[in-house]
């Protein structure tokens, strides 16, 4: 099976309650690195100790290299994946991995690692060719040729508009017209062709079943085919939040409670290892749910009537690390230095790590990028995966995909998706930056206003 269910939380669970799955993508003989990773890793065999704050400055500017260094040449966006398969070309780039992408080039350029000129055109290259590139009402397909912009079907349905990659897309595009607001020729240029995209998104296209369904997927060729609603709780609260925000279509307030908030793994409310998780699946699922709607989005204060988010993200978070320190299972390695199971490649393929479908691999992503919920239960991890594991996971874009240590198994891949949480959450828990810039969107107050959230006024 492919990796259809890659970071689509629903469909994530619906295959989960049939059976474990693998892809063709999987990390196989067959696979063709473009970078050598065990050549990678000799890099760094000496590696000395670094006070914290370096460490953290090592990690950022690593991971930032693959949205950087190994950015598509034409388009300037990010790759899905570092290596290459029968099912992944060299042109296969993500829209949702670069909008985090995007967010890393933000920090990139705060940090001084790129200069705001560079930095700027970069983005500006990307967004002229998304302005040209396939989209459908507006809205972009998962996959894109990182040459022509032609749309790469996800999968044999899904070859049209994806509104939850769109929004991961725009939630970094918003943050780059936020923090680019010098006028300055280029910069106002910038910001006009994102303003334009946005306009020109249509989410309520995307709105069904009079206006009390919001559908992941539409194709020119298949239509509604892929009838799949996005419903919590999973990663795609911010495709609601963004739709509800659209200057020009945006989604009703009604969708989000007869559709989002209806779903099977919405209310929780029982606790697990001591905690209680107000949403989502029992043991809280994969840690992705908690990272990419909140790349921008700041759960700070962040409340509505069915959960307070910073409670939400933390109790899912703890929830993971307990498990994992607990280890039921008995995999080698797991412990309170070694924890975080979300989606990424394993041994045998691709799969949605999570408590209850847990095969002992773990993902540098996950402990990471929850660096702001659980900060010292994340650093000593990165403390581990660098100087205890560094020679098998440390590499030219900072730590490979995923390992298991149970199976003597390492990575050789790195995924955007995967990488592309780590610099902007480890910079929220730092300075919150991006936090800081999605919240001042005037566009994104109203529309968390419109679906009924609370927030702090400064934030």
């Amino acid at each position: 099976m492919r990796n259809l269910f890659c970071k689509k939380g629903i469909l994530i669970w619906i295959a989960l309650l049939a059976s474990s799955f693998s892809i063709a993508q999987s990390a196989s003989p067959s696979t063709t690195d473009r970078q050598p990773p065990t050549a990678n890793r000799q890099l760094n065999s000496n590696r000395q100790p670094l006070s914290d704050s370096a460490l953290l400055d090592l990690v950022q500017k690593q991971t930032f290299k693959y949205f950087w260094d190994f950015a598509h040449p034409v388009s300037g966006l990010a790759r899905e994946r570092s290596n290459t398969t029968p099912a992944y070309g060299n042109e296969v780039i993500t829209t949702g991995g670069s909008g985090f992408g995007f967010m890393t080039i933000i920090v990139a350029t705060q940090r001084h690692w790129i200069s705001r000129d560079t930095a700027v055109r970069h983005l500006l290259k990307s967004v002229i060719f998304l302005s040209k590139a396939n989209s459908y009402h507006g809205i972009f397909p998962h996959w894109l040729n990182g040459a022509t912009g032609t749309t790469i079907p996800f999968s044999r349905k899904d070859d049209g508009g994806d509104v939850v990659e769109t929004a991961y897309l725009f939630e970094g595009l918003l943050c780059a017209r936020q923090y680019f607001n010098q006028q300055t020729p280029l910069e106002n240029e910038l910001r006009g062709r994102i303003n334009l995209l946005w306009r020109e998104a249509e989410w309520s296209w995307h709105q069904r079943d009079q206006g009390n369904a919001f559908y992941w997927h539409w194709s020119p060729n298949n239509g509604w085919a892929m009838n799949l609603e996005i419903r919590g709780w999973n990663e795609s609260l911010i495709a609601y939040v963004l739709g509800a925000s659209s200057p020009s279509y945006p989604i009703s307030e009604n969708i989000y409670h007869k559709c989002w908030a209806v779903g099977n793994h919405f209310i929780n409310g029982r606790e697990y290892y001591g905690v209680k998780l107000p949403l989502g699946p029992a043991n809280g699922g994969p840690l992705f749910f908690s990272h990419y709607s909140f790349m921008g989005l700041n759960p700070h204060g962040l409340k509505d009537k069915y959960a307070d988010y910073w409670e939400q993200n933390y109790s899912h978070t703890m929830i993971n690390y307990k498990y994992c320190v607990a280890n039921p299972n008995h995999f080698k390695g797991y412990g309170e230095n070694c924890w975080g199971l979300t989606a990424s490649d394993t041994y045998d393929g691709y799969n949605a790590q999570s408590p209850d479908n847990d095969f002992g691999t773990i993902t540098p992503s996950a402990a990471l990028s929850a660096f702001p919920y659980t900060p010292e239960n994340s650093m000593k991890a990165l403390k581990h995966f660098y100087y205890d594991l560094g020679d098998k996971i440390w590499g030219e874009y900072g730590f490979v995909d995923a390992f298991n240590e149970s199976k003597n198994w390492y990575a050789h891949s790195y995924i955007a998706i995967d990488e592309g949480p780590i610099v902007p959450m480890i910079e929220n828990y730092r300075s919150g930056l991006l936090w800081n810039l999605f919240m001042s969107c005037e566009e994104v107050q109203q529309g968390l206003q419109k679906l009924g959230f609370q927030r702090p006024l400064n934030k």
